[in-house]
Formats: structure tokens, sequence, C-alpha cells
């Protein structure tokens, strides 16, 4: 069995690992890559096979990273189907599209504006090919296996992170290989735990985070510190979030600030429409995380849903205290971009990041310190204050990957340190080698081994 790289090295972003066998072929993952512009001209490069010699694709999670190359792979030809759980399948319903329709719309603003260097400017896929594309999904239960290629049998175990998210174990002619996906933490405010691995001959462990651990800081007193500090000054807080899982643990915390009293009384705001339509998804799956039918409600109701455009270009007119959740959660597109440009300039305002930020997104460079990011091709003066919020992370952190490696019940022939930036990667395989002893290595981007 062959196994390439095909993303996910050196970088956060563009998850697809191509396993070959006899003829056949399984992708796990399809994921986009964003941030820097070396790895987001990947995403329009040939692809190494041709996409309809791909049997079936394997779905870790609903995430971009992760999920959003499908549409590309299906208007390239791919037909085979494409496996995961169903909440990712309901996730996918709404990532997808909105992927292909900013796409569309923003290819459609650089030819406008002519801010873009391609005449015309081309959207990678557009929403018609995400729908095309969302035909070819199939649910599978956690737990129980399945055959997405005669001979090859896939088992789905939940790895927290997010709704539907899992870990995938595949076998093959004998062979097994452990993906872990993105692994979400022991104690999260609202997913469930990571299930344990089981044994496999091969295992490839992600590392957003596995140089550091995240900070023993409560969530919610440093949301309310950065919210009481803004509000006395007048400002507003704007949190780019990713749509689906981050906007619902942060509109969570907001219930919970306001319940305990530790928060003026101020208005919040979601803009994002699918937001709105993930965070229902939760009353669906609850038995993938931790909230009460009441508790999942109150969430639900924490911010103002804004729907039409209209209403989102009038949230940049407000002039009081308030808070404002809108993706992109690395400001690497969306509505929150149109905010940026409007509250970043002020310095009573505060832009909070509440998560990872890929190296060459404007989050990275807005928390690294940057005085202005560049926004619809013009140069925005970051004035506001600009915090991050990483223990409101849905990432394993070093302690957690290595327990969780740490699980397996046997010893692994091989160990295959992914997803995650270099220094991060190479810091999680050092960890691993000391503390097991195991063959363990981190790969480079189109890496082929036999296993």
């Amino acid at each position: 069995m062959r196994l390439t790289f095909l993303g996910g090295t050196g970088t956060v972003t563009g998850s697809k690992y191509l396993l070959e066998h006899q003829g056949r072929r399984l992708l796990v993952d399809a994921g986009l890559y964003q941030g820097l512009k070396q790895l987001r001209l990947r995403n329009w490069d040939s692809f190494p096979v041709a996409p309809s010699e791909i049997d079936a694709i394997v779905l870790t999670h609903a995430h971009l990273d992760h999920s959003g190359f499908i549409p590309r792979l299906v208007q390239l030809g791919f037909r085979g189907r494409v496996h995961c759980t169903s909440a990712t399948r309901d996730l996918c319903a709404l990532i997808l599209p909105d992927s292909g329709r900013l796409l569309e719309e923003e290819a459609d603003f650089a030819n406008r504006h002519g801010f873009s260097k391609h005449h015309p400017a081309l959207a990678l896929y557009t929403e018609q090919d995400a729908q095309a594309a969302l035909r070819r999904f199939t649910s599978r239960e956690f737990d129980e296996g399945f055959e997405p290629i005669p001979g090859v049998r896939v088992q789905l175990r939940r790895a927290g992170h997010l709704l539907g998210a899992a870990s995938v174990r595949v076998e093959w002619e004998g062979r097994s290989i452990l993906f872990s996906g993105d692994l979400g933490r022991a104690e999260d405010l609202v997913m469930v735990p990571p299930a344990l691995p089981e044994a496999a001959d091969t295992v490839i462990i992600e590392s957003t985070y596995g140089d550091r651990a995240h900070a023993d800081a409560d969530p919610l007193t440093e949301l309310a510190t950065v919210i009481n500090r803004t509000a006395a000054r007048g400002g507003i807080v704007v949190i780019p979030s990713f749509a689906v899982g981050r906007a619902q643990a942060v509109m969570y915390c907001l219930h919970l600030l306001r319940q305990q009293h530790r928060i003026p009384d101020l208005p919040a705001f979601l803009n994002s429409p699918m937001a709105a339509d993930a965070t229902h998804i939760y009353r669906e799956h609850r038995a993938e995380h931790r909230l009460t039918p009441e508790q999942c409600e109150a969430m639900c109701t924490a911010a103002r849903i804004v729907n039409s455009v209209e209403e989102s270009k009038r949230l940049n007119d407000m002039r009081f205290p308030a808070v404002i959740i809108s993706a992109s959660g690395m400001a690497s597109g969306g509505r929150v971009l149109h905010h940026l440009k409007a509250f970043a300039p002020d310095q009573r305002n505060s832009i909070l990041f509440a998560g990872f930020q890929a190296a060459g997104t404007r989050g990275a460079a807005m928390v690294s310190g940057a005085r202005t990011v560049k926004i619809h091709g013009q140069q925005v003066p970051i004035r506001a204050e600009v915090a991050q919020l990483d223990s409101l992370s849905a990432h394993a952190d070093r302690g957690e990957l290595l327990a969780w490696i740490g699980a397996l019940p046997s010893a692994p022939q091989r160990v295959f340190v992914t997803h995650g930036e270099p220094v991060a990667a190479d810091a999680l395989r050092q960890a691993i080698e000391e503390r097991h002893r195991w063959p363990c290595s981190v790969p480079e981007y189109r890496d082929t081994v036999e296993l």
C-alpha cells in the first residue's frame, strides 16, 4: 500500500492523503489550501492523479481545510462517493455551497474593482459545483465499519473538535493505518472528548498545537476582560470566527457571561447566515456535544442573527458598545473583512481572534502586530486593540495529542506528524520519539511512502 501526502504538510491547511494499492485509490480528506499565497496557488495545480481515477473519499470533518477541495475534484471528474458522518454531511451542506458562493463573489469583486492580477479573475469552483459535490456524499455511523472500496474496511471514531469530526482507521490487504483527523480537547466547553484510538500499523497525527500547551486561563474570564475593557472605551468587539464550531462556542460563552452578570447587557450580532444555520444543527446532533436542550437553545439565541447584506452593512455604522461575531476565523474572507475595514482603524475597538491563525492569513499578521493589513486591494490601518483567545481553541494541545497517541493499545510501526506548521510538527515528532521510541517523521509535500 502506498501513501502520498498531498496536503497538511508544513501547514495546517489543504489536508489530503492518497492511499493506493493494486490500481485502487482512496483519498482521506480533500482540504482547501489557505493562508500563504504559495499555498493557495496549490489549489490550482494539476492533481497528481486524475480525479476520475479516485475510487472514494473518506472525510474526517467539515472544515474547509479538510473538505473544501471536494467540489474542485468533482468539477475535474471525480465520480466516487464521499463517506463521512451524518453531522459532517449536514455541515458540509452549509459550508461547501457557501465556499463556492464566496469564491464567486471574490472573483466578481476583483473584476469589478480591478485589483486582481488575472483578467478575468476566476473562481476555483462555484456554488453550483458545490451542490453537485454534495450529491456524492454518503453518511456513515461512528464505530460501524464500512467498505468504501471492495476489500477496504474503514471505521470512524469520535475525534471531538467539531460536530461529526472523526478519526479514520483503514484496513487494506492486512495492513492498517490510522488518521487522527483534527483532535478536540478533553475538557472542551461544548464538544465531547475524542475517543481512544485503536491499534494500527501506521499512525498519522495532527500537530496544530504540537509545540505548546493551552494556557490554564479561563476562557470566560478572558472573553469578559476584553469585552468589558472595550465597552468602557465605548468600542465594539469584532470576533472573526469560524462559522462552524468556534462561533457556537463564542455564543455559548456570551450566554454564560450574561447569565453570571459578568459583562454589560450589550447587543451581540452573529453576522454569518451559515453560522446561524450551523448553530441549529447542534440541536439535531446532541450526542456529540455536552449541552442540554436548554443550554443549546440559550446558545442559539445568544446573538441576533444578521441575514441580509443591508443589515450587515448597517452594523458598520454602529457607534455604541457591541459584539460582532463574523466569519471567517482567520480573516481570510467573508463578511468580517468589511467589519475589519470599518472598525480596525479606531483605537476604541477590539479585534478578538478566538483560535489558531495560520501563517499568511490576515489573522496571523494582526496577532503578530501588523500595523496595516490589505483588504480588498486597500491597506487598512490597525489601531484597534488586537487580542487572541487560545483557551477557546477546539484543537488538542501538545499534552492532549501525546495523551491520545500514548493511549494506543500497541506500538505502531511508523508515525507521521502532519497538519502543523514546521516548528510545531517537529516538536511533536521529537516528543513522540523521546517518550515512546517509535519511528516518527514529518513528511514533506508530495512525499510517498510504501506501507
